[in-house]
């Protein structure tokens, strides 16, 4: 492979990872998109769903009044033969065949929106069922995304990247040494009050006589003529 060979391999490298960090970066966009989209689609299925429905209750209305209008002739029939009016008889015969071909094809009609309104049943809970997933999985990919956010801030700002961070926590570093500093004078100035309280309380014991003051050497030398 030559060198423009090889250029024009590594251009389209970087144009389809450009590509592909414009569609990550809008991912949850498109995610969200992809949910209304379905969404809307599984609506207009549920209204194609209702309006089968519907059909099919009238077509049901209309196979019954034809049974019914088909067992009402044939008695009309039944009472033209038994006067002996065969014309008449002949007559409501026609009706009724003419009935029974308007029954078969609501009848088929009837069926065929039955079938329809079954498939529609089941293919719209299966949508509702996958719009559901995705929908959990929109809203798990967002949260973590949103963790994921937080701690890269976090990182962000505690590992030295963040200047103005940075000088924040130093001069906060300097604000606790400086109080620990100012705690430990106090606390010397404390004991050196004490100390400096202790010894004038001990001298004035010994001036009233009442505790025994330090050994002095004119002292000792008397005490060891009076053993001699």
């Amino acid at each position: 492979m030559n060198i423009w060979a090889k250029m024009m391999t590594a251009l389209r490298g970087g144009v389809n990872e450009a590509g592909e960090a414009i569609v990550d970066s809008q991912a949850l966009r498109i995610l969200d998109q992809e949910v209304r989209d379905a969404s809307e689609e599984l609506r207009k299925s549920k209204e194609g769903l209702v309006a089968i429905l519907a059909q099919q209750k009238l077509a049901e209305e209309k196979v019954a009044k034809l049974k019914d209008g088909v067992a009402e002739y044939e008695g009309y029939a039944v009472k033209a033969l038994e006067k002996g009016d065969e014309a008449l008889a002949r007559e409501v015969a026609e009706k009724i065949a003419d009935l029974e071909n308007q029954l078969a094809t609501e009848q088929d009609a009837a069926t065929g929106y039955a079938q329809s309104v079954e498939k529609l049943k089941s293919a719209v809970k299966l949508a509702e069922a996958n719009i559901k997933r995705l929908k959990q999985q929109v809203d798990t990919v967002k949260a973590t995304e949103s963790v994921q956010r937080a701690q890269k801030a976090v990182a962000e700002r505690y590992t030295g990247s963040n200047s103005k961070l940075r000088t924040a926590m130093d001069s906060l570093e300097r604000i606790k040494e400086k109080q620990a500093l100012e705690a430990a004078k106090m606390e010397a100035a404390s004991e050196v009050a004490v100390d400096t309280s202790s010894q004038s309380l001990q001298d004035k014991l010994e001036q009233a006589g009442i505790a025994p003051g330090a050994q002095k050497a004119d002292d000792i030398l008397e005490r060891l003529k009076k053993k001699s």
